[in-house]
C-alpha cells in the first residue's frame, strides 16, 4: 500500500486512467495529474481518424468533463516537470513550485520522431500526435489541395485516407517495400495497398523523401531518392515517436529504449512507476522486454499500478492488441507476430472480410483482421489464454471458433 500523494506525469490514456483507477480502488490521498497540454486529458485515437474528419468539438474528445476531477479529488495542475529530487522525494515543475510525493508515476508518453532533411522546418511540414496538431491539420483539409504523407504506418495511412476522402490528392512516400511492413503480415499491406490505390491515393514504396521544396517560405513540393519530385503544399510526417526517457534519465533511472522498468512496472526506485507508450516492461507472457505504443497497453499498465499500489501487487501480463480506421476498413490486431512463419488466411480479401492467422512454430501468436471483429475477439480470448488451433482449422470458415474456446 502507497502513503502519501501520488503524483502521475503525464495526462494522456496512461495517466488519465490511473488517476480514475486509484480513486476507485479506495487511495484517499492526494492525486496530482501533471499535464503540460493546455486541454483537460482527451483521447488520442479520434485525432488521426473521426475528428480529424471534422466530427464533433474538442469537448468530444475529453476522458471526463471538469466536474469528474473535482468530483474525485483529482488535481489537475497544468505544468510541466523539470527534475525528479529522488532524496527529497519532490517533483520540481517549470512554474518554480516543488511537489512533494509517495509515489510517482511517470506516464510521460512519446513525441514524434522528427524528419531530418532540408527545409524541414518548413510551416507546411506538420505532425499529428496533440490535440493541437490535429486542430491545426483539419483546417488545413479545409484549404489544401496537395498533401504528401511521409511514412506509410497506421498514422500516416489514417489521415491519407481522411485527406483523400475530402478531395485532396494524396501522394505517401514509405521507405520499406510494403506499407505497415513492421506492424502486419504481407497479406494485410496488399489490402490496404490495393484499398487505398483504388481511393486514388498514390503509393510510393521504397523510396525516401530526400528534402522539402519550398518557395517564400511556404511548401511547393518534396524529393525523393529516385529523383522523382512530388508537388505539395502541405507535408504530414509520421515516421514513428521516441519515447519520453529525458526525465527519468536525468533522475539516474536506467532508460533504453524506454524507461526499464520489472514485471510489476517498477523502476530501479521503489517509489517510481513507469507506463504506457514510455514504459520498456519486462514481459512474463513474451520472456522478453516490450515497449507498446497502443491505448490498451496505456489502460492496462494503469490498472496494474493502481491495483499494486492499494494493495494487490501482481505481474502485468496483459495480452496487447491494437486498432486502425483506414477510410471504410477497421483493422484489428490480437497479439504480437514478431517472428512468425506462417500465414493462414480466414475468409476472403477480395469480399473485403478476412483474418490473417499467424504462426511461429505451428503456435498461434496472433491474428490480424480486416472488418471480422469476431475473428478479433476470439484472437484475444484465445491468445489471453495461451490457446490456439491449427492453421487448418483457421482457414476452415465452417470452424466454429467458438468452440475452440471451450
Amino acid at each position: 500500500m502507497v502513503s502519501g500523494p501520488v503524483l502521475i506525469v503525464g495526462a494522456g490514456h496512461a495517466g488519465f486512467q490511473l488517476a480514475a483507477s486509484l480513486r476507485q480502488h479506495g487511495h484517499g490521498e492526494r492525486i496530482a495529474l501533471i499535464n503540460d497540454e493546455a486541454h483537460l486529458p482527451y483521447q488520442r485515437p479520434p485525432l488521426s481518424k473521426a475528428y480529424l474528419k471534422g466530427d464533433g468539438a474538442p469537448d468530444s474528445l475529453m476522458f471526463r468533463p471538469d466536474k469528474f476531477y473535482r468530483e474525485q479529488n483529482i488535481e489537475l495542475l497544468a505544468d510541466r516537470v523539470v527534475a525528479i529530487d529522488r532524496a527529497a522525494r519532490k517533483l520540481l515543475v517549470a512554474s518554480g513550485a516543488s511537489l512533494d510525493y509517495g509515489h510517482l508515476v511517470l506516464a510521460t508518453g512519446a513525441r514524434n520522431r522528427l524528419l531530418d532533411i532540408p527545409n524541414a522546418s518548413l510551416e507546411d511540414v506538420r505532425y499529428l500526435r496533440t490535440l493541437d496538431e490535429s486542430e491545426t491539420l483539419r483546417r488545413r483539409l479545409a484549404h489544401g489541395q496537395r498533401v504528401v504523407v511521409i511514412g506509410a504506418g497506421f498514422i500516416g495511412l489514417e489521415f491519407a485516407a481522411t485527406a483523400r476522402a475530402k478531395g485532396l490528392e494524396v501522394d505517401v512516400l514509405e521507405l520499406a517495400g510494403r506499407v505497415m511492413a513492421r506492424a502486419v503480415t504481407a497479406e494485410i499491406s496488399d489490402y490496404f495497398q490495393d484499398r487505398h490505390t483504388a481511393a486514388g491515393i498514390r503509393l510510393h514504396l521504397g523510396v525516401q523523401a530526400t528534402s522539402i521544396e519550398g518557395h517564400g517560405g511556404k511548401v511547393t513540393g518534396v524529393s525523393l531518392s529516385n529523383g522523382q519530385h512530388v508537388p505539395a503544399d502541405l507535408v504530414v510526417v509520421g515516421v514513428g515517436v521516441l519515447p519520453n526517457v529525458e526525465l527519468a534519465a536525468d533522475a539516474g533511472l536506467p532508460v533504453a529504449a524506454g524507461i526499464i522498468v520489472d514485471e510489476q512496472l517498477r523502476t530501479s526506485d521503489p517509489l517510481i512507476s513507469a507506463i504506457g507508450d514510455c514504459a520498456l516492461y519486462a514481459s512474463p507472457r513474451y520472456g522478453a522486454s516490450l515497449r507498446l505504443e497502443s491505448v490498451q497497453n496505456a489502460t492496462d499498465h494503469a490498472r496494474c499500478v493502481a491495483a499494486r499500489l492499494t494493495g494487490d501487487a501482481k505481474a502485468y501480463d496483459g495480452l496487447p492488441w491494437f486498432w486502425s480506421d483506414q477510410g471504410p476498413d477497421k483493422l484489428q490486431i490480437a497479439g504480437l507476430t514478431t517472428g512468425y512463419d506462417r500465414v493462414a488466411v480466414r475468409g476472403d480479401p477480395a469480399e473485403g472480410s478476412f483474418s490473417a492467422f499467424c504462426y511461429k512454430s505451428d503456435r498461434l501468436v496472433g491474428v490480424e483482421s480486416v472488418n471480422r471483429a469476431g475473428d478479433h475477439v476470439f484472437g484475444r480470448r484465445i491468445l489471453a489464454a495461451n490457446g490456439s488451433i491449427s492453421p487448418e482449422q483457421a482457414r476452415d470458415l465452417s470452424f466454429d471458433l467458438k468452440r475452440a474456446l471451450g
